[in-house]
């Protein structure tokens, strides 16, 4: 017999497998159809996004529900701070690393196509909507759903 899980934590639970699915399904369409290639900053967001779609999924699956639904926040909200310093990057509010990211293309020979691969710079902004970067969006959104999720946690708890 399973335990039943209140409606804030199911809420939850959903938030953290919702956002990072779509805010990594976003970063993949842009990369593969309107070829937006991540640069290394990009890359080390959505780590984190992995590590939480993959607790979010187990909580659906096994219980204790809560405990993998914090992490997963706590994975949403690192993806969230990786944004905000890639963000401070872009604006030149201070340096970021000093390695870039490249994409080799598959086949031929190997030298001549990481010799045309494109270098993508972490202080350059490839797109923006709104004023606000591909990084700053991610900050924006993880940051308010991993909050919101730790609070729908808290408030599904029985007194």
């Amino acid at each position: 017999m399973s335990v039943p899980v209140p409606a804030p934590v199911r809420a939850a639970r959903a938030l953290a497998f919702l956002v990072p699915a779509g805010l990594l399904g976003g970063a993949y369409i842009s990369q593969y159809v309107f070829g937006l290639y991540p640069c290394e900053m990009c890359w080390w967001q959505r780590y984190p996004h992995f590590f939480a779609l993959a607790l979010a999924a187990l909580a659906f699956a096994r219980a204790p529900v809560r405990p993998l639904v914090a992490v997963a926040a706590l994975a949403i909200l690192t993806s969230g701070l990786i944004g905000a310093f890639h963000a401070g990057v872009e604006l030149g509010w201070w340096e970021g690393v000093t390695s870039c990211a490249t994409t080799a293309a598959g086949g031929g020979n190997p030298l001549d196509a990481i010799m045309a691969a494109p270098v993508i710079r972490c202080d350059i902004v490839q797109f923006s909507f709104l004023g606000v970067s591909m990084a700053g969006w991610n900050f924006l959104i993880s940051t308010a759903s991993a909050l919101a999720i730790l609070f729908l946690i808290g408030f599904g708890r029985k007194a």
